[in-house]
């Protein structure tokens, strides 16, 4: 123990001399930076940040500092941005300065050095990488060639739920999400049944790589004391993490490159990318960890988010009986004795669709950010920002911003109503997916899954609470986590609503 404080003090001398040598000597500053909290020397604002609900505690020192705010972690300057205004000029004026990525230890290995799509910096072969998956692996066409999937599966969600409300037993929506949304993504992205995976190890797997690409690295944040990484086994842990990935990956990959593989291979992400990496007129040439790179924020970004989504509106729908009747009779009177719910009714229901916005608001499945950073120097309100500068918009603050929002905290889904205001990325206080560049790409494929399934659940049940539990006994605390899911299961019980006239 007190071997490691002396290697500590060491440490922090030697970073702290390092600091001093490079400091300009003129006096002058070389930039105005927005207004923060002070931090102390050598850790910055370190110490201060709550690693469980980050968003939440940033949140609540934008409200003394301001909606542009400073803060440096360490040796990275950081600001975080917290109101739809700031977030429109930082979105648009500098959108490309802002398009870069910092080269953060942990999403450098998940991202297999920068060969992805969500983690990778700004540069032409990332630029190739996201034309590709707009035009190939997410485009509108796409999204509706995979309608059989999202149908069967979440016609199979809801004869499990009819089955149990039979015999009047509890339904775990949270659970019920997770499996439909890991189900989807299996097929979609490599044509395989959420089962046949081991479903216990791919989902073990996969929650330790949600962990670990926010986790601390001393290396991150003071680049002498990467060592430290090593020391306190995060490096091995991480090491671990990502080739159990990538055997995973390389499983997968082999399997698709059997010629006798089954059907439900033919067409699904993973078969789009190996035949564009095989199209020698391409215009960008991709490479395996490229592949494997896109394979990971797919899974990474697109299960948790989706399910969180739906457990969240059906969490705040009990909670607001009013609302849920009002959906329940919009999608029953539109849907008739049809006995479920096609994706082409979703397109006249508002209610429904105001529902999952005002979820996305008051829940951003990722509520801040991933994390930008400054190609150059650049200028935002007043304030000069140095190149290389860390910048997060906290996505959470910016949708309970007052001077945007009327009764911020409050979920009303008619706000949307008679609106234009949609979560693609124009407008400035709804920014679930992001904006500009750096956008979801992914964005229009999450929202089917989520509609479809919202959609069957208030149409096929009349749902209530647990008998004893009250509307104010169903918590709204968050798990720790890159996305906002429920802490807690969401527990109801279903009554099979059997259309009549």
């Amino acid at each position: 123990m007190y071997f490691l404080l002396l290697v500590l003090v060491l440490s922090f001398s030697i970073i702290f001399l390092f600091n001093y040598l490079l400091k300009p000597k003129n006096g002058k500053k070389s930039s105005v930076l927005p207004p923060g909290p002070k931090g102390l020397p050598l850790i910055g604002n370190l110490h201060e940040i709550d690693t469980v609900h980050p968003h939440v505690y940033l949140h609540q020192l934008a409200k003394k500092y301001g909606p542009l705010m400073s803060l440096r972690f360490g040796f990275r300057p950081t600001i975080i941005i917290s109101s739809a205004r700031v977030a429109k000029i930082a979105l648009t004026k500098n959108d490309l300065v802002l398009a870069g990525r910092p080269p953060l230890i942990g999403l450098q290995k998940y991202s297999y050095n920068g060969n992805d799509i969500a983690f990778s910096n700004y540069n032409e072969t990332w630029r190739e990488m996201r034309k590709l998956s707009v035009i190939h692996l997410f485009s509108l066409k796409q999204v509706v060639s995979f309608l059989p999937i999202r149908k069967d599966e979440v016609s199979r969600m809801i004869k499990d739920m009819i089955n149990k409300s039979h015999s009047s037993e509890v339904i775990n929506l949270s659970q019920a999400a997770f499996f439909l949304t890991n189900r989807i993504i299996c097929r979609v992205g490599f044509g395989k049944e959420y089962d046949e995976l081991g479903k216990r190890k791919f989902g073990l797997v996969f929650k330790e790589a949600q962990k670990l690409s926010k986790a601390f690295c001393f290396g991150d944040y003071f680049p002498l004391l990467g060592w430290m990484d090593k020391l306190t086994g995060m490096i091995s842990r991480l090491d671990k993490n990502v080739r159990d990935l990538d055997d995973f990956f390389q499983e997968l990959i082999d399997d698709h490159l059997d010629p006798n593989r089954p059907d439900s291979m033919k067409g699904d992400i993973l078969d789009l990318l190996i035949k564009l990496k095989q199209d020698q007129a391409a215009s960008v040439h991709i490479e395996w960890e490229n592949i494997k790179g896109i394979l990971m924020n797919v899974f990474i970004g697109g299960t948790d988010t989706s399910a969180s989504l739906i457990v969240w509106a059906m969490t705040a729908l009990i909670k607001k009986p009013q609302a849920m009747k009002k959906a329940q009779v919009e999608v029953r009177n539109v849907v008739g004795a049809k006995g479920h719910v096609d994706e082409d009714d979703i397109q006249n229901l508002p209610y429904l669709k105001a529902i999952i916005k005002e979820a996305l608001r008051l829940f951003p499945p990722i509520p801040m950010s991933v994390p930008k950073e400054a190609m150059e120097k650049f200028t935002i309100d007043g304030y000069e920002i140095p190149a290389k500068t860390m910048v997060y918009v906290n996505f959470h603050a910016i949708a309970l911003d007052p001077e945007y929002w009327e009764n911020p905290t409050e979920f009303i889904p008619e706000r949307f109503l008679n609106s234009t205001i949609d979560y693609k990325g124009q407008d400035f206080g709804l920014l679930p997916f992001g904006s500009g560049r750096r956008g979801c790409p992914g964005m229009n494929f999450g929202i089917a899954s989520v509609e479809l399934a919202l959609a069957n659940l208030l149409y096929s049940l009349d749902w209530e609470l647990p008998k004893g539990m009250k509307e104010e006994d169903v918590d709204m605390e968050m798990s720790p986590g890159i996305t906002t899911s429920k802490k807690n299961d969401l527990c109801l019980v279903g009554k099979y609503y059997e259309y009549n006239h």
